[in-house]
C-alpha cells in the first residue's frame, strides 16, 4: 500500500496553489489555514451487554464568513482530527463554489457502525448531540449525513437536539426523514447533481458524449450517479464497494445490481459479470471514472495507470494533491469533489430553507432548483478557468470559492 498524504496537509497544498494564482490577500490566506473552532468530545455509551464504551467525536467549524457552519457527520474507524479538519476546509470551499450562504464544517465519530446494534448506534448518536448541542443550531452550525450516516440517524439527532432546546427545531439538522421535515429529492441529490455537472461540462467543452462509466463506491452516491448515468445513455460497465467489484463489457443493469447487493450482501456473483478489486476498477480503460468512496484512492503511485478520459470525484478527496499534476500532464480531466458532489449540500440548503420558511416543495421542484445551482456552479468554474488561464478545474473551483469567501470576510471586516 502506498503511503497516504496527511489529508489536511494535502488540502492546504491545494489552498496555497490556488491562492498564489489569484494573489489572495496574505492575511485572508493566513486566516484560512486554521479552523475557527475545533471540538473534540468523549462519548461514553452503554453497550447492549451492559458495559460502558467510550468513543471519540469531532466537529470542526472551519469558517463562517458566508453564513452558518454546514457539513456532514461521518461514522468510520479512520475518522481523526486531521481528516475532519481537511473535510471542514473543503466543505467551506464547496459551499462557496455552489454559492450557498453557508460556512464550512465537518464532524464524525471514530467507530465502525457495522459492529454496533441499532440501539447502540442510536445511543451513540444522541450522546454526540448532547455533547455538542450548545455549539450547533439552525443559525450556528447545521450538521447533515455523510459516510455511514443516513436519514434515520439524522432523525435521532434532530429529536435529541429538540429535546435539549425545548422545542422541535427541524432546521438544526438536514438530511432528515420526510416525516421530520426532510426534503423531497434529498436521497438522490448528490448523484443527480454529479451527473448534471458532467453533462454540463461535456456540453460547454463540446466533448462528444462518452459511453463507458466505472463507479468505485456503490453506496447511495455511487448508486444514484450510476442510475442517472444509465438513464442518460452512458454504459455503466463496472461498480464496486468495500468488498470488491464487478465488471461487464456489455454493461450492467444498475437497478438489478442494486437489488442483487441488497439480497446477497455483496456485488460478487452478479450474473454475467466478472469480479475485480477496487484497485483494478480504477485502472479500467473507461471514458468516465467515478471514485465515490473514501479519500486518497488515486495517488502518485497509481495516477500513471489511470486510463479514463474524465474523473468525476463523487467521493471527498479521492485524488491526492500529488496525483493532480500527473493527471493534468496526461490530459485527464478531473471534475473536483468541491463541484461534482456539491448536490448533496445544495439540497441540504434547500431543506434548511424549507424548514425555516414552512414552505415545502415537490421532488420535481427540488431537483429543478438543484439543477439550476449545479449548472450555474459549473459555468462559473469553467469561466474561472478561462479568466485565470489555469490548467485544471480544481484550481479554478478553489479560486472561485476563495474569491467569494475573501469578499465576505472583507465586507465583514474580519
Amino acid at each position: 500500500m502506498p503511503s497516504k498524504m496527511n489529508p489536511f496537509k494535502s488540502a492546504m497544498q491545494q489552498l496555497t496553489e490556488a491562492a498564489a494564482v489569484m494573489k489572495l490577500d496574505k492575511e485572508i490566506l493566513s486566516a484560512l489555514r486554521e479552523p475557527d473552532r475545533t471540538i473534540n468530545v468523549s462519548l461514553p455509551v452503554r453497550m447492549d451487554d451492559g458495559r460502558i464504551k467510550v468513543f471519540q467525536g469531532y466537529r470542526i467549524q472551519y469558517n463562517d464568513a458566508r453564513g452558518p457552519y454546514k457539513g456532514g457527520m461521518r461514522y468510520h474507524p479512520q475518522v481523526n482530527m486531521d481528516e475532519i479538519k481537511a473535510l471542514g476546509f473543503l466543505q467551506t470551499i464547496k459551499n462557496a463554489v455552489v454559492n450557498l450562504f453557508y460556512g464550512g464544517a465537518k464532524g464524525g465519530i471514530s467507530v465502525d457502525p457495522k459492529k454496533l446494534s441499532k440501539a447502540e448506534l442510536e445511543r451513540l448518536s444522541r450522546m454526540f448531540i448532547q455533547r455538542i448541542a450548545k455549539d450547533i443550531g439552525p443559525e450556528t452550525d447545521v450538521p447533515a449525513p455523510d459516510v455511514n450516516t443516513d436519514s434515520e440517524i439524522m432523525g435521532w439527532m434532530v429529536d435529541e437536539y429538540s429535546k435539549i432546546v425545548g422545542k422541535f427545531t427541524p432546521a438544526a439538522i438536514t438530511g432528515k426523514p420526510l416525516s421530520l421535515g426532510g426534503s423531497q429529492g434529498r436521497e438522490e441529490a448528490t448523484g443527480y447533481g454529479g451527473m448534471v455537472v458532467l453533462k454540463q461540462i461535456l456540453k460547454e467543452q463540446k466533448i462528444k458524449k462518452l459511453p463507458t462509466v466505472a463507479v468505485q463506491g456503490f453506496g447511495n452516491v455511487g448508486y444514484f450517479f450510476a442510475l442517472f448515468a444509465q438513464s442518460s445513455n452512458f454504459k455503466v460497465v463496472a461498480v464496486s464497494d468495500s468488498k470488491g467489484g464487478i465488471y461487464s463489457a456489455k454493461g450492467l443493469d444498475v437497478r438489478k445490481v442494486h437489488e442483487w447487493k441488497k439480497q446477497m450482501g455483496q456485488l460478487k456473483g452478479y450474473p454475467g459479470s466478472t469480479t475485480l478489486s477496487n484497485e483494478q476498477l480504477l485502472e479500467l480503460p473507461v471514458d468516465v471514472l467515478v471514485p465515490a468512496a473514501l479519500e486518497n484512492q488515486i495517488h502518485k503511485d497509481n495516477a500513471k495507470k489511470i486510463q479514463a478520459r474524465i474523473i468525476v470525484e463523487m467521493g471527498n478527496g479521492p485524488v491526492t494533491a500529488e496525483a493532480d499534476p500527473i493527471l493534468i500532464k496526461r490530459k485527464i480531466l478531473v471534475v473536483p469533489d468541491v463541484l461534482a458532489n456539491s448536490g448533496g449540500v445544495a439540497t441540504s440548503y434547500l431543506e434548511w430553507s424549507q424548514n425555516r420558511s414552512g414552505v415545502y416543495w415537490s421532488e420535481q421542484e427540488v431537483l429543478q432548483k438543484l439543477e439550476a445551482y449545479m449548472i450555474a456552479a459549473t459555468r462559473n468554474v469553467l469561466s474561472t478557468v478561462r479568466e485565470y488561464k489555469v490548467a485544471d478545474l480544481r484550481t479554478a473551483a478553489f479560486i472561485l470559492a476563495l474569491r467569494r469567501i475573501a469578499d465576505a470576510m472583507q465586507a465583514r471586516g474580519l
